[in-house]
């Protein structure tokens, strides 16, 4: 199958700058980067894709064994990059799309220069001293939620992931892109998101890398961003003044203003 249909990539922006690739985090698709593409396009290549699961990516490519690890996504990417030739491109990562990235850098190296890793986690469950937020009681219910009822659990978890609770249409548009997508794959996607331990991963980065946390995160905690930061070495940690796990919608600007700062000083 055809990888730039099959992942629903576009290709927009100067088409002679830098690539940018930019990735979206679990029950997303592609549209979530639409704040940020116009702060990069004027000077960079952009490329944007649905992981398949998500989005407009073809859904008859789904196969619960490929995508029952990161590892899986982690293929998509390079075979995206692959099909468009890209080399050295900046890997912009939100959520687990973060350590996705790390995967797919550490696979195709001559593929992806940098990494920009917004709102990432290693690892969401606590372990000894690290703390990634959840116990692990607390995402076996919330996997238990998710497969019993996964538009309840599309309306009761959306605004808590976005946080902004006095911006309630973030919300919703969270719950939108959640409920737009496949119960089933969205099980398959979410169970290897929350089950995931990238944590040795981190320590394989050799590229330019940015750190983005937000100050106020329920699913990805400062200690996240500073266990991360920590790991990579000579990455940059910025701590953006945003609430909730999606800055990129929440606060663009600053969220935009850190990522061409970035790219801007690889130049």
């Amino acid at each position: 199958m055809d990888v730039v249909r099959r992942n629903n990539v576009t290709v927009t922006g100067n088409p002679d700058g830098p690539v940018v690739v930019l990735a979206h985090g679990f029950g997303c698709d592609q549209n979530m980067w639409r704040l940020t593409v116009p702060a990069l396009a004027p000077d960079h290549r952009v490329v944007l894709f649905d992981y398949v699961g998500s989005g407009r990516a073809e859904p008859s490519a789904f196969s619960e064994e490929r995508y029952a690890s990161l590892d899986g996504y982690a293929q998509d990417v390079v075979e995206v990059c692959q099909a468009l030739d890209l080399r050295d491109a900046v890997f912009v990562g939100h959520s687990v799309s973060a350590m996705i990235g790390v995967l797919a850098a550490d696979a195709a190296p001559e593929r992806i220069g940098a990494l920009v890793m917004v709102a990432p986690s290693p690892r969401y469950i606590d372990d000894d001293a690290y703390r990634g937020g959840f116990t692990a009681s607390d995402i076996d219910e919330l996997l238990e939620s998710l497969e019993s009822n996964y538009l309840g659990w599309s309306a009761a978890m959306a605004p808590v992931i976005m946080g902004n609770a006095d911006r309630p249409e973030l919300g919703e548009e969270l719950e939108n892109s959640f409920c737009a997508t496949d119960p089933e794959m969205a099980r398959v996607f979410a169970r290897t998101t929350f089950l995931s331990d990238s944590r040795d991963d981190l320590k394989k980065v050799r590229v330019p890398t940015l750190v983005l946390e937000c100050n106020d995160d329920v699913i990805a905690p400062r200690e996240v961003g500073a266990f991360v930061h920590d790991a990579i070495a000579g990455s940059t940690l910025v701590t953006l003044e945003a609430t909730g796990h999606c800055p990129h919608l929440s606060a663009p600007a600053a969220t935009n203003a850190a990522i061409t700062e970035f790219l801007a000083a690889l130049r």
